[in-house]
């Protein structure tokens, strides 16, 4: 049988409590009573019970996650960051689908009412969503933000995507393209704004107006790609290149393009935003922007966990990104529309 927490408390000479303690991961427990539990805990076969856990401590010992995100493989990086937390942890994971402002209340009431996690990790748009925000903190639910507009407000995880829209940029720009459409994001999502700037700052350092017919709009997800990318390609004089605020968008203008009979990248570059698995399994693969997005779910999650277990803990934690330049991308060759 596997033994029970009085077994692994009698085993490494600490009280209950003790135990309790070092599993959960609280603070100020000396290393050699932490290792003495977690050799107990082994040596026994000591599983946790969940249910125990929450009515000894009044939590559930659960974390959601609230999206309204259109990009599946988006929300599966993050989940799967946030389930490596949770796993380490010795928390269960929810999924939460909240709309927008005043449509976000029901489901937060259900989410919350039902469910009762310890605590929130929040994704764009909802990041940034004055309803959502304002219902958290009336009922002093704990949450961590994934890149909000204002990290200086709570915690959890950013990166600085306008610089590294600037960097990926000058990529396509020292390759010699001169015109070069964006497929925006929708307007609510704070990444719309910070990579749409990182794209009128870059056109600005080098010198080129900028030409409103290029920018069109998406919504961050593939089917929302393919008119954009249809609008941008029957232009009179379309562009060389064309930087899509997601690697959803990306694969969308790969499609149009194919169908047009235009090469990648020989008639016509593409770039994208985020790196996830989907940029290095279509072909070619896809020059793009590595957000590290399963660490940003991992580290908002432990953020929270930290805030959750002490109040004054917790942290905004900014991460370094990386331009990847892969095969999608060449000097520009005849013009895309020819």
């Amino acid at each position: 049988m596997a033994g029970r927490i009085e077994d692994v408390a009698a085993a490494a000479g600490v009280s209950i409590k003790t135990v309790s303690r070092v599993l959960n991961n609280e603070p100020n427990v000396r290393q050699q009573t932490q290792q003495r539990v977690r050799d107990a805990v082994a040596r026994l076969g000591y599983k946790p019970n969940p249910s125990a856990r929450s009515l000894a401590g009044q939590r559930s010992y659960a974390l959601a996650l609230a999206y309204n995100n259109p990009s599946r493989n988006y929300l599966m990086e993050i989940q799967s960051g946030m389930l490596d937390a949770c796993h380490g942890n010795h928390y269960n994971l929810l999924l939460g689908p909240v709309g927008i402002g005043q449509h976000a209340l029901p489901d937060l009431r259900a989410l919350f009412e039902n469910s009762r996690p310890d605590g929130v990790v929040l994704i764009p748009p909802l990041t940034d969503d004055p309803v959502v925000l304002a219902y958290l903190r009336t009922h002093g639910i704990p949450f961590a933000s994934i890149a909000p507009r204002d990290p200086s407000t709570g915690i959890g995880v950013r990166m600085d995507e306008t610089t590294a829209v600037v960097e990926l940029m000058r990529h396509l720009l020292a390759l010699g393209h001169r015109r070069i459409g964006h497929i925006k994001g929708p307007r609510t999502h704070g990444a719309c704004q910070w990579r749409h700037a990182g794209y009128r700052a870059a056109l600005r350092e080098a010198g080129i107006a900028y030409d409103p017919s290029l920018v069109v709009s998406g919504q961050f997800s593939f089917e929302s790609g393919l008119p954009a990318a249809h609008r941008l390609l029957d232009l009179a004089d379309p562009p060389t290149a064309i930087f899509a605020a997601n690697d959803d968008m990306a694969a969308a203008v790969y499609r149009v393009a194919g169908g047009r009979g235009l090469r990648i990248p020989h008639d016509l570059s593409v770039c994208g935003f985020d790196d996830t698995p989907l940029a290095s399994h279509i072909f070619p693969a896809l020059t793009t922007v590595r957000q590290p997005t399963a660490d940003m779910g991992r580290l908002a999650s432990q953020q929270l966990i930290d805030r959750i277990r002490a109040p004054a803990a917790g942290a905004m934690i900014t991460l370094e990104h990386t331009v990847l330049v892969r095969e999608s991308t060449a000097a520009p060759g005849r013009r895309a529309g020819a």
